[in-house]
């Protein structure tokens, strides 16, 4: 499963460099731009997502090999 969250962390970077490179810094909501924008926040969000998830499954672990 940590193997499966890192691909999919090490993804969301890789989609996040490529919307930046596509983003118009003179007009950053025009076009394309916008679609980059809302593309990076995405990335951004699932990289969050996934995260939490990671934490949340080692605290389950940890509280299995308590008991």
């Amino acid at each position: 499963m940590k193997l499966f969250t890192n691909i999919l962390v090490v993804l969301a970077i890789v989609l996040i460099i490529f919307n930046i490179t596509l983003l118009d810094f003179k007009n950053p909501l025009d076009g394309n731009s916008m679609i980059a924008i809302i593309g990076i926040a995405a990335s951004f969000c699932a990289i969050l997502i996934l995260l939490i998830f990671r934490m949340s499954k080692s605290i389950e672990e940890k509280m299995n090999d308590k008991f």
